[in-house]
């Protein structure tokens, strides 16, 4: 892509041609060769003309170039949104998991049970027969 070469034109070999011709006719009054001059004309005519529909065609041959860029690029970063509310929306869900599963574990270990309570030791007591 060549953005910042669109600011120039081609010219004509010989700048100012035309300014030339005008300056001939309008200081010497009159031209020797006036076909010639016509000719000229036409052709410097001619030349701009063809330079500025090149310089068109180039512009928008660099302009569907960046609509496609562009529209490539929108597309890429549509299915990156679309791929991080996933990855965000199960991350949530994830966590949920996760805290529910830690106050289940909170709520069982302080919970007293009969299977923890335990009857203290029995302490033999000697016969007082024997």
């Amino acid at each position: 892509m060549s953005t910042a070469k669109s600011t120039g034109l081609m010219r004509s070999n010989k700048p100012g041609e035309i300014e030339e011709v005008v300056w001939n006719v309008e200081n010497q009054g009159t031209v020797r060769q006036p076909e010639d001059v016509g000719k000229r004309v036409a052709t410097l005519v001619r030349q701009i003309s063809l330079a500025s529909t090149s310089e068109i065609d180039r512009l928008t041959n660099d302009l569907t170039d960046l609509r496609k860029k562009l529209e490539n690029r929108g597309s890429r970063i549509q299915n990156d949104i679309v791929e991080y509310a996933q990855l965000s929306q199960s991350a949530v869900q994830l966590t949920k998991i996760v805290s529910d599963s830690v106050a289940h574990v909170k709520r069982t270990s302080h919970a007293p049970s009969a299977k923890t309570e335990v009857a203290p030791p029995m302490i033999p007591v000697p016969d007082e027969h024997t």
